[in-house]
């Protein structure tokens, strides 16, 4: 039996595999911020962020290889599946803002842009956070609890921002260039999915502690 063992997918590959997607969410979020920075580097952090979701789509595939592989798993293999699902939307989502901005052209980008670009950081460095955590899922509760509580209010805070950015928008552009108020709140609208899909993970995380407490 204990060659069969050694040949078997253990628990601790799964949280490796979390891990590993969570990093590549942090730096996804990163090239995405520089891309909304704007100038002459923009496709390249575009080409940045793709590299990434490529990564992220790599890792997705091995967690479900693994769930197909195991006997026992750190915890139910739906929440496995809807855990690395959403957290795989999210950078999915990042690389269709990143392909919008490609698509018209876009080198430079409203204030509010760039503030949502920082929400984005902020969002996936509190997913990185919490998901190394889902190994003691117990000891790490009333640290989890918090995590997700802030994404919820940085969602909320993207909101806010969105409702700023489209307002001015309009004030600049919407009466004297229509093509260019249609392209901002094209990307507007999939800068704060992104944070959307965030807050989708945070809730998974919060599934998964609901039902194994």
């Amino acid at each position: 039996m204990r060659w069969f063992q050694a040949l078997m997918p253990k628990e601790g590959q799964f949280f490796d595999l979390f891990d590993s997607h969570a990093a590549t969410l942090s730096a996804g979020a990163r090239s995405l911020h520089k891309l909304l920075e704007g100038g002459p580097e923009t496709p390249r952090h575009g080409a940045d962020v793709a590299a990434h979701e490529a990564q992220a789509d790599d890792i997705a595939r091995a967690v479900m290889l693994h769930v197909r592989r195991s006997f026992i798993t750190p915890f139910d293999r739906a929440d496995i599946i809807d855990l690395i699902t959403s957290m795989d939307d999210a950078i999915d989502q990042m690389h269709k803002t990143a392909k919008v901005t490609a698509l018209f052209e876009q080198t430079t980008f409203q204030p509010h842009m760039l503030e949502l670009g920082g929400v984005i950081v902020r969002t996936a460095d509190l997913i990185g956070q919490a998901v190394p955590m889902l190994r003691s899922l117990k000891a790490n509760a009333a640290r989890l609890g918090e995590l997700t509580e802030q994404v919820t209010a940085q969602e909320e805070q993207s909101d806010h921002l969105y409702d700023a950015g489209i307002a001015a928008l309009y004030r600049d552009v919407g009466k004297t260039d229509p093509m260019a108020y249609i392209i901002g709140a094209e990307i507007y609208d999939h800068l704060e999915k992104v944070v959307d899909r965030f807050e989708d993970v945070a809730n998974r995380v919060s599934s998964v502690l609901i039902e194994h407490l």
